[in-house]
């Protein structure tokens, strides 16, 4: 495979791989590198016969499925016996690690503007149950227009109610409390002290916490004590203050950073738009057609790829390719700042279209009509109170407090008990109790986990 892909090479300066050529190497992430390519025009049985089995990793499955303007879009993966090869969007920028070292702090009109945009993609990963776990100003492209690009989804992580996540990844310096202590967390709040630690390196130009030696960089992490300069607009302060608390449980969230005096200046509509599901909703016919001329196919095959949401299928690439082209080529410089007055404008819409993403329906009220069925049981205690309320329900049988490690004999790891809340419908939620395994190795220095009595709930 490497004598061929040398040859190829030497005659024609492309590696081909499918019915793409690999062009020049841009950059070297953790788990591969990042080439150009140039797409090449195949036949219609060519394209239809090439058997092309993707390999299940985190990156792939999460991209996949992602449409959202300040991250970056996956459109296809070509898996050989020694590689697999993911065709993404292409921005120019480079880096926002490297746009800060060269430019030093942005002004802070720059910083909301930027913030704004990684906040939306954060907040678009949340509500498909992923957390990227990995923020930080290398992972954040800039395009040509100095618009936000969230990239390398790598150590990313799906979310489900009642479990929490326990590995320690991403990188020290953005990493939050709960990660480098190894404790269990949820994960939206590890993102969210990440994107604090991005908005503090806009604002002054440095890292929160920063030290060479790192037990003593980890110590300023867990007491969340950092400098703040003098420049800096008390609002924004505050904001910063309530995303790097140490406390996950007091930690911001991506609501009240969005209702908060600072972040709500000169924010964008489209950036959260209350129904976002209007671009993914309808078929664009000029895109449509376009496919069909070049790969001579007809309206009604486009159509069944599009509806079998096969998104390896190479006219559904191609079709999402010519859509996202167009809106690069016409964009404006000033695309980030002002939205479109109209999205039917650009695009001929006049079909139903087949990727509908349930997360993406902000409003409840709508779903009524399916008649949702109620479960008749529960595992738990549910409660129709404020969370927390809830918290503070617990019943402790006697003043005293045991701090025990019971080893299980059959899994030779140390026992303990999670509680999760999580809402259940609008007014309920549903306290669930949870037996974990954890192994706990002799040298870690995580302190016992002190257990309570716990008998019943007022």
């Amino acid at each position: 495979m490497a004598l061929l892909a040398d040859k190829q090479k030497q005659e024609h300066g492309w590696i081909k791989i499918g019915y793409y050529s690999l062009g020049d190497t841009f950059g070297v992430g953790t788990f591969g590198k990042v080439k150009g390519e140039r797409d090449r025009r195949l036949s219609q049985e060519k394209i239809r016969s090439l058997d092309v089995v993707g390999k299940i990793c985190r990156e792939i499955q999460n991209l996949k499925l992602f449409r959202h303007p300040h991250i970056i879009k996956l459109y296809q993966v070509i898996s050989i016996p020694t590689d697999i090869f993911m065709v993404m969007e292409y921005v120019s920028g480079g880096e926002l690690f490297d746009y800060i070292c060269k430019n030093g702090r942005l002004d802070e009109k720059e910083s909301r503007c930027l913030f704004q945009q990684i906040l939306s993609g954060v907040d678009y990963c949340h509500r498909h149950m992923v957390v990227h776990r990995d923020l930080k100003p290398e992972n954040v492209l800039l395009d040509a227009h100095m618009n936000a690009k969230i990239a390398d989804f790598g150590l990313s992580n799906m979310m489900s109610d009642g479990e929490f996540l326990r590995t320690s990844c991403g990188s020290p310096n953005y990493a939050a409390p709960e990660i480098i202590s190894g404790r269990l967390y949820a994960g939206p709040e590890a993102d969210i002290w990440s994107s604090g630690v991005i908005l503090y390196a806009l604002l002054c130009g440095t890292l929160p916490f920063d030290d060479d030696h790192v037990p003593t960089l980890f110590k300023k992490i867990c007491d969340g004590i950092f400098y703040t300069p003098r420049y800096l607009n008390p609002s924004v302060i505050s904001l910063l203050k309530h995303m790097l608390q140490v406390d996950p449980m007091k930690r911001a969230t991506i609501r009240n950073i969005r209702e908060h005096e600072w972040f709500k200046q000169d924010l964008p509509k489209h950036l959260f738009p209350e129904d976002p599901s209007y671009s993914s909703t309808m078929i664009d016919d000029e895109a449509l057609k376009e496919v069909c001329e070049k790969f001579e196919c007809t309206e009604e095959e486009v159509l069944s790829c599009l509806y079998s949401q096969n998104h390896q299928d190479p006219l559904v690439v191609a079709y999402h390719l010519i859509i996202d082209n167009r809106r690069i080529m016409n964009e404006a410089k000033d695309l980030a700042a002002s939205p479109p007055d109209s999205f039917n404008d650009d695009y001929n819409l006049s079909h139903p279209h087949p990727e509908r993403v349930p997360f993406l329906v902000l409003n409840p009220q709508k779903l009524k009509h399916q008649g949702v069925r109620r479960a008749k049981w529960h595992l738990g205690i549910r409660r129709q109170s404020r969370p927390h309320d809830i918290s503070w329900l617990k019943f402790v049988v006697n003043p005293y407090y045991l701090r025990v490690r019971r080893k299980n004999p059959a899994t030779s790891a140390y026992s303990k008990m999670s509680l999760q809340l999580y809402q259940v419908d609008s007014r309920t939620y549903l306290l669930d109790f949870r037996s974990i395994d954890v192994f706990i190795p002799s040298w870690s220095s995580v302190p016992m986990t002190r257990c309570l009595a716990v008998s019943s709930l007022k």
